[in-house]
């Protein structure tokens, strides 16, 4: 089976309400974070914020990442008929600013709050997981609790996302 390795940022602003999320557009009611594979020769940080700057113009001197954040997606999918196994490390940083410039891949972006990100993101459960633990993590930081540790849980396969109005 072949395996592919990729990075990328959850990004999150502070607002009134709450934290909100970044989610970027691919079309095809497939909503996700910013993440890309990581080159040869790459460490996994490097890629993330490589492929958050290239989807969404926001530069490493905008992100302020958190400290001992580190979570994973893992599932398998079929390209050309064949299974691939796919790893997605993400990170967690908080934006100094609102407005993103996407690239040419995405049709779209929108800051949800976590309820609003998490239905949008549909049946993707690994990356409702993810985007639960970078929440729990979040919530925890702002009380003073330590955070629970992030448990990889299995993966599972992409499916069918229904979009919902951006903010």
């Amino acid at each position: 089976m072949r395996r592919e390795i990729s990075a990328g940022i959850i990004v999150y602003r502070k607002t009134k309400e709450g934290p909100k999320f970044l989610l970027l557009y691919h079309g095809h009611d497939y909503w996700n974070f910013a993440k890309g594979k990581i080159e040869s020769e790459e460490r996994s940080l490097a890629a993330a914020f490589r492929e958050t700057r290239e989807e969404t113009g926001l530069m490493p001197r905008d992100l302020h990442l958190a400290e001992n954040f580190k979570v994973y997606e893992r599932f398998t999918f079929r390209r050309n008929g064949q299974p691939v196994f796919k790893i997605v490390i993400f990170y967690l940083a908080e934006a100094s600013m609102e407005h993103v410039k996407i690239s040419s891949e995405h049709q779209g972006y929108g800051w949800f709050l976590f309820r609003e990100a998490k239905k949008i993101l549909g049946r993707y459960r690994d990356s409702q997981r993810v985007l639960h633990q970078a929440y729990d993590f979040l919530r925890h930081k702002r009380y003073g609790a330590a955070p629970r540790a992030a448990a990889p849980g299995p993966g599972t396969a992409p499916q069918e996302k229904t979009p919902t109005a951006r903010n």
